[in-house]
Parts: C-alpha cells; sequence; structure tokens
C-alpha cells in the first residue's frame, strides 16, 4: 500500500497528494509517469509525476475531477493509500539528455494549459537547479483555474494568459507566445508544450512557424504500461508509437493530433478519468 502523506485542495476539482513510494521516488525523472490504482476493482490510471523527494521518498501527484475514476482517487484523504503505485514509466524529458554547456545557453519555452501546469513544474524546477531560468506561459479559462503559479514563479519567468482577461495576457497561450515573440523581442531554441490536445495542437503549429523545435506530453488510453497492450498508440511522423515506453514526449510537429483527438473521443461516451497526465486536460 502506498500511503497519501499529504493532500491540497487547488481548486474545486483539482487535488495534489504526496504518495509514500520510495522506490519510484528513488529514480524518478522530471516528463515521466506512475499507473496507479485505488484498489482491486479500480482502473488503472496514468498520472504525470508532478514532484519527487527522493530523500522523503515521496511522489506528488495532481488529479483533477472530471469521471468516476478520477473521482474515486480524490475522494482520499491523507492518511488513505493506494493499493498500486507503479512506476515511475515512460521516458525522462529530453532536456535530461543536453550537455551542460548547451542546456545554459539553451533558451526554454514551456506552454502549459490547465493542469499541464503541474507536470511542467518538475522540469522547469530542473532546469532551475541546473542554472537555467526558463520561461513559462500559463493558459486557463479564468485566474481561478490557475495551479502552481506561485511554484512556478520560483523557478521560472512566468507569463499568464486568460481566455476571459480575469489574469494577465487575455486570449490563447498561442496568443501570448506570438506577443512575445513579435513584439516583446523574446528568442526560443526549444518548446515543452503540455496540456489539453488541443491546445498542444495549436500551440505546436505556433511554434513550427518560428522554427522552434518542440516536444509535447501526450495522454493517450492506457492499460498495462508495458507496450503490449498498444492502447496508447499513436501516429508520429506516419509510425506508430507507444506513448507508455517511447513517450510520453514526442516531436510536436510530429505528432498526428487529429487522429490522438479522434481516438480520445472514442471514449467519449464511457466514464471519463482526467488527471496532470491527461490532457483536455488542460493538462488537456
Amino acid at each position: 500500500m502506498f500511503s497519501i502523506i499529504s493532500r491540497r485542495q487547488l481548486s474545486p476539482n483539482i487535488t495534489e497528494m504526496r504518495v509514500k513510494a520510495p522506490r519510484v521516488a528513488e529514480s524518478a525523472q522530471p516528463g515521466q509517469f506512475v499507473i496507479v490504482r485505488v484498489d482491486g476493482h479500480s482502473e488503472r490510471i496514468p498520472l504525470t509525476i508532478c514532484d519527487y523527494d527522493r530523500e522523503e521518498g515521496t511522489i506528488t501527484i495532481v488529479t483533477q475531477t472530471v469521471g468516476k475514476s478520477s473521482e474515486k482517487i480524490n475522494q482520499l484523504q491523507e492518511g488513505d493509500a493506494f493499493l498500486d503505485f507503479a512506476g515511475p514509466l515512460g521516458r525522462p524529458s529530453d532536456l535530461l539528455d543536453l550537455d551542460e554547456e548547451e542546456l545554459r545557453r539553451s533558451k526554454i519555452l514551456f506552454v502549459a494549459g490547465g493542469v499541464g501546469t503541474a507536470p511542467v513544474y518538475p522540469q522547469a524546477k530542473w532546469l532551475h537547479e541546473h542554472g537555467v531560468t526558463p520561461d513559462v506561459i500559463i493558459g486557463a479559462r479564468n485566474k481561478d483555474l490557475f495551479t502552481y503559479v506561485d511554484e512556478m514563479k520560483k523557478v521560472a519567468n512566468v507569463h499568464l494568459a486568460t481566455d476571459d482577461g480575469s489574469a494577465g495576457y487575455h486570449g490563447m497561450v498561442t496568443g501570448l507566445m506570438k506577443k512575445l515573440i513579435e513584439e516583446d523581442g523574446y528568442k526560443f531554441d526549444r518548446c515543452v508544450i503540455i496540456g489539453p490536445m488541443i491546445m498542444m495542437k495549436f500551440a505546436a503549429l505556433a511554434t513550427k512557424e518560428y522554427a522552434i523545435p518542440t516536444m509535447v506530453s501526450l495522454n493517450a488510453l492506457m492499460v498495462d504500461g508495458t507496450g503490449m497492450c498498444g492502447a496508447c498508440r499513436v501516429t508520429v511522423d506516419g509510425q506508430t508509437r507507444f506513448t507508455c515506453v517511447e513517450g510520453p514526449e514526442f516531436d510536436g510537429h510530429l505528432v498526428d493530433f487529429d487522429e490522438a483527438m479522434r481516438r480520445q473521443n472514442m471514449y467519449r461516451e464511457s466514464p471519463k478519468t482526467h488527471s496532470a497526465n491527461e490532457k483536455c486536460k488542460c493538462h488537456g
């Protein structure tokens, strides 16, 4: 059993939990995820690792309630426990592969939508620990839906965007990105986008206009997390890839987002799960 050490309500339907999982925390890296089950009757739910503490042996996850499975997770309280907490799964962020010199001279932009801010945080934090301060665009429908803004401001230059103009830039994250580049003179060498699938599609199209290499973190239906079932397949550059073992990050300019969204919509009538690994999500 994997005990919940602390629980924090980030918004009415978004919950942060720190879970005691020493073996996962020992080897976790930014960009990876876990698959959890509340009990023996629960679905296996993929959740992005939002933070980890090797000394405390804890993993932080963020879950947004949108259906039965995510609601079951968010009903857990401090002191309760998950039956299964498997990980770390997937490949770490490609940023970890850069040598120190290349890393320090890189101008890195993150674009986060909705609960996608939480899984951006460990990557931004890792960069800050290595002497790099990235820029992070955080988008939400309104200011009350922002998460992890205060944490992010400690490790990055933060730019806010809201659909209704209640905080920061009035408009979509793509509009703010273009403003930073075309009006404010920002230059970026790399971009990482995490959020709802539709947001990632159009943000990736925008970075393509500026020839900025871009990675996106894909959510997909996952069952076994080992690449054997094929449920998490996506098409990247015309080839079938498996998110659970080859992702979750892929080249955003090569992903077939339309196919990925069609696959998501196949399960719209089924009970939904929603987490910081799902991108409607925003994370979305």
